[in-house]
């Protein structure tokens, strides 16, 4: 939790970004950045140093991303409740979340971090299996951590009324 709320302070989200970034269009371009920066890793056995060109330009489209669309007109689809349930989970200081729900959050956090281990040594070494299987368990996990929020949004929104409406 603590590293969520330092990267939220990194993205630098406000309620305007934090609005945007409930476009659906927001959260599924984000779903292949981590694939493309292992890609962009690998690629230095190709193009060397030129490798950190698509890596800085990920860098720079994960921060933009959140404020490249609009606000959705609608928010009522499964991606845009996946940003609200973040920012209920976010916000636990100010109106606490079911201990399950918070529970169950961080150890699918902690599923998703563990696949970072093999997909950064696959990278080192140069190991297509390691990666993969570091891609597939950080995907995985960060899916089944999200389908999780979209469950803590639903919990959450008949308790607090500023959470009801964001639905619309």
């Amino acid at each position: 939790m603590k590293i969520a709320r330092k990267l939220e302070r990194l993205m630098a989200m406000d309620d305007t970004t934090w609005a945007r970034h409930a476009n659906p269009w927001s959260g599924w371009t984000r779903m292949p950045i981590l694939p493309l920066l292992a890609l962009s890793i690998w690629s230095r056995i190709w193009i060397g140093w030129w490798c950190l060109l698509p890596v800085l330009a990920l860098v720079v489209w994960t921060y933009w991303n959140p404020r490249a669309f609009p606000e959705p007109v609608s928010t009522d689809n499964w991606m845009s409740k996946v940003t609200f349930g973040e920012r209920v989970w976010l916000n636990t200081g100010v109106h606490p979340i079911p201990d399950h729900h918070g529970r169950m959050a961080s150890y699918l956090g902690t599923l998703a971090g563990s696949g970072l281990v093999p997909l950064i040594w696959g990278l080192w070494v140069l190991n297509p299996w390691t990666v993969l299987l570091g891609l597939v368990i950080t995907v995985m996990g960060k899916l089944w951590q999200m389908d999780r929020m979209v469950w803590i949004y639903q919990d959450m929104k008949s308790q607090v009324p500023e959470y009801a409406a964001w639905l619309r």
